[in-house]
């Protein structure tokens, strides 16, 4: 009972702490996009994209590797992180040192290259305050690091207000992530030595044979940046920093609330794998309600999206974004497939066929990329935006392929028809009264839908309560 106390907190402190931080992330985009303009944002956008290019190619696969090898029984724990540490210091640290040179090349301003160099800086604490989760994993203590992130996020934030009112540049608002990578990294270590003291550690015998374990998922990083995060480099070298900055004010609405199907993921990916093998019914109840949750979230958010979507915008860029009402109206139809992918990508990870994953994300980003070059200097970031779709249609599609013919599960929807039906009441409500109040529309809209749900029994309290039972 103690350890499942344990297990509750640290998913409801940490769920609570991602929600607090994705708040406070668009807050901090809100001030960013009306102080930068279309132009600077989209060189914020392109610095972070090379953040995340950073992270991708410098993986390794170091983090999930090491998080197993500590978990087994009487595993040498200091061992391990030692000579995990100095690889992820070694691979950040050759990224970070090459990246300018390569850099070099590329049309871009003198600020933004200096911007991409902070950002590879503050890669450095990223990188090795991420190696050390897998220690709090084990320890059941991730709240702690969840509590750093948001102390980190408040701090972060903070700063941005004081660069934004003191008018001190673009420069000091990319300083302000390498602020909050420091911070979190001397929390999260100043923690970490409770559990396990890391020292640098050089056993390259032992760095070969980790190695050969966690490449595959080094690879895979390097393969799910592509479709992810490629398209906003390529426009930024084909187009210009305007159209990165229209494109990224619809998708950084859609980057934040990705977090949210990989966190209910999350909570029934055990109950998954548990039953997978040894309770087939069990596996397909749990599946089936959890495919359910997910129409039932993504039908009132794509008919939100595509009524409320100037509204949103105006609310996170300024009047000076309007032309990404329009991108963001696309970017909701393979922000709601991503619920599916995680759906169905989970499966397959239980069902021991994550190598299958590779294939389906090198496919995705083998069709991204020759669509973006094909279609970003003709068409910007429109042609970005249905390559995002295209991109999602195809690894969802690929992912339930493979779950119905490997794995033998077809999901089952209940109250499809009512489902169906009460998007189509909640948009008829969003047409019939569009000059109400932004905030007052948005949030009747949502009551309107759910009491239909509930009027229907599309919604059962025994299903929620029986979902909430089986994760205990």
């Amino acid at each position: 009972m103690l350890v499942a106390r344990k297990i509750a907190y640290n998913v409801v402190a940490s769920s609570a702490s991602k929600i607090a931080s994705t708040v406070l992330a668009l807050v901090s985009i809100g001030f960013i996009t009306r102080y930068l303009g279309k132009d600077g944002f989209g060189d914020y956008a392109t610095v972070l994209a090379f953040f995340a290019f950073f992270s991708a190619v410098s993986d390794l696969g170091l983090y999930q590797i090491s998080t197993r090898e500590i978990s087994r029984e009487g595993a040498d724990a200091e061992k391990i992180m030692g000579n995990v540490f100095a690889l992820r210091i070694i691979s950040a640290a050759v990224v970070v040192l090459i990246s300018p040179l390569v850099i070099w090349f590329l049309p871009y301003s003198r600020e933004l290259k200096t911007g991409i160099v902070i950002v590879g800086a503050a890669y450095l604490f990223s990188s090795a305050y991420q190696i050390l989760n897998g220690v709090f994993q084990k320890n059941l203590s991730m709240d702690r690091v969840a509590m750093a992130e948001l102390g980190g996020k408040i701090l972060q934030v903070l700063f941005i207000i004081a660069v934004v009112k003191l008018d001190l540049g673009f420069g000091w608002i990319i300083f302000s992530l390498f602020l909050y990578m420091v911070f979190v990294f001397v929390l999260v270590f100043s923690f970490s030595k409770k559990y396990v003291r890391v020292k640098l550690r050089f056993d390259f015998t032992y760095w070969k044979q980790f190695l050969r374990q966690s490449l595959p998922m080094g690879g895979a990083a390097v393969i799910t940046f592509l479709y992810f995060k490629m398209d906003t480099i390529l426009l930024s070298i084909m187009k210009g920093s305007a159209d990165v900055g229209v494109y990224n004010a619809a998708y950084k609405v859609l980057e934040n609330i990705t977090f949210f199907p990989a966190m209910i993921i999350g909570l029934v990916l055990p109950i998954m794998s548990l039953n997978i093998f040894s309770n087939r019914a069990e596996f397909e109840s749990v599946s089936n309600k959890t495919f359910k949750f997910f129409a039932i979230m993504t039908v009132p958010l794509i008919i939100g999206t595509l009524f409320l979507a100037d509204g949103i915008i105006n609310l996170i860029g300024g009047a000076g974004f309007s032309e990404s009402a329009y991108v963001l109206r696309i970017l909701v139809f393979p922000l709601a497939l991503i619920f599916f992918g995680h759906f169905f990508n989970a499966i397959l990870i239980v069902s021991n066929l994550q190598k299958k994953l590779v294939l389906v994300f090198g496919v995705a980003a083998f069709i991204n990329i020759g669509l973006n070059l094909a279609f970003i200097p003709k068409y910007s970031y429109i042609s970005a935006a249905y390559v995002s779709l295209a991109t999602e249609l195809v690894v969802v599609a690929l992912a339930a392929w493979l779950v119905v013919r490997k794995v033998k599960y077809v999901p089952r929807l209940e109250k499809k028809g009512a489902i169906a039906s009460s998007g189509f009441l909640m948009a008829v409500y969003f047409f019939t009264f569009s000059d109400l109040n932004f905030f007052f529309l948005a949030l009747s809209g949502a009551v309107v839908y759910f009491f239909l749900l509930w009027a229907t029994k599309a919604i059962k309290t025994s299903e929620v309560a029986g979902l909430v039972k089986r994760s205990r």
